[in-house]
């Protein structure tokens, strides 16, 4: 690719190195609400301005010298010893995993810029035509401290949820109520809570009966607000509230069900497999806990402080965060 890029006048080699050559295209910036003035000089490249460079937002495509000495990876190249550039990686992987077209490209609002930018830069450079249809970017999830990150070691894994015992189709819920294009900020307290929220509508369709021929003319109308939701940017939030609207609505449970499954098929939160999802065993260890908390609850109402105490130290050497909150006592295990 790199090679192809030279020979059609996008890329030229200086210090070393090849670098894509961005004064080439008729447009850079892709995505919009970005300029040359705003960005910063040398971009991921380097710390410092590389100037080895044509001009600013010039990115490498391979590396024959580089900040990073000690690289393990290096292959030889007709450009010497050295290793490629990371924007160019992707687009060799996707053309040769998924072709010269794709339709959907996902990632972090971070990748915009210039991740994404470089990309589609050299893809379409290299294939002579539009690449991708859509970019699909999200916000960050954020924590009280700000944004997750795995340089942090704070970052949030389905698997450590699980450790907690929690569902992870709850957690999907609790992400489907907010908007791809805003920062979503995660607590336990807000996931227990959206647990809460989702077993309660679990409870609510297990309790939808069978009987009934589904209407065809209300079920088409409930699917219609719900595509119109999804039309609106894919805007997950009001997908959910039509769920809602569904139960409400002056239907029979068949009509009800059938729609569900439905808008299962886009939400994936197993709506219909409700007393299935709707709590998962729990471990001894989770019964003791339960145990101790109501033993601590009762304690505290008689006013035995001392064995409140007690309890309380008991959970913390168990790794256990107790919550109290309006609608009652919740727990987790701390991180």
């Amino acid at each position: 690719m790199i090679t192809v890029l030279i020979e059609k006048g996008y890329a030229y080699i200086s210090g070393g190195n090849v670098y894509f050559d961005t004064s080439k295209l008729s447009t850079y910036y892709v995505f919009g609400n970005m300029n040359e003035d705003d960005l910063a000089v040398g971009v991921r490249d380097s710390v410092e301005e590389d100037e080895n460079k044509r001009n600013k937002t010039d990115f490498v495509l391979w590396f024959t010298k580089s900040k990073f000495e000690d690289q393990e990876l290096k292959w030889e190249s007709p450009w010497g010893l050295g290793y490629p550039g990371w924007h160019i990686e992707c687009s060799c992987i996707s053309k040769r995993h998924n072709g010269e077209y794709l339709d959907i490209h996902c990632g972090g609002i971070d990748n915009a810029f210039p991740h994404h930018t470089n990309e589609i830069a050299q893809s379409e450079a290299y294939l002579g035509h539009k690449w991708c249809n859509y970019w699909f970017h999200v916000l960050h999830l954020n924590d009280a401290r700000g944004k997750m990150s795995k340089s942090k070691g704070d970052f949030l894994t389905v698997s450590l949820l699980e450790s907690k015992g929690y569902n992870p189709v709850a957690y999907r819920f609790f992400c489907l109520q907010s908007h791809y294009r805003k920062p979503l900020t995660f607590s336990y307290e807000s996931l227990d809570n959206c647990v809460k929220a989702y077993d309660k509508l679990i409870k609510r369709i297990s309790a939808l009966g069978t009987d009934g021929e589904v209407d065809a003319v209300k079920a088409a109308g409930l699917i219609g607000k719900f595509r119109e939701a999804m039309d609106n940017d894919l805007n997950t939030s009001l997908g959910v509230t039509v769920v809602y609207d569904v139960l409400k609505a002056d239907t029979n449970d068949a009509t009800k069900r059938y729609v569900l499954g439905e808008l299962d098929k886009v939400l994936s939160l197993n709506l219909l497999d409700a007393k299935k999802e709707a709590k998962k065993e729990s471990s001894p260890q989770d019964a003791e806990i339960e145990a101790l908390i109501a033993q601590r609850t009762e304690a505290r109402k008689n006013k035995d402080w001392a064995t409140a105490d007690a309890i309380r130290d008991k959970l913390a050497e168990m790794k256990v965060v107790v919550v109290d909150t309006k609608d009652g006592i919740s727990w987790h295990y701390a991180e």
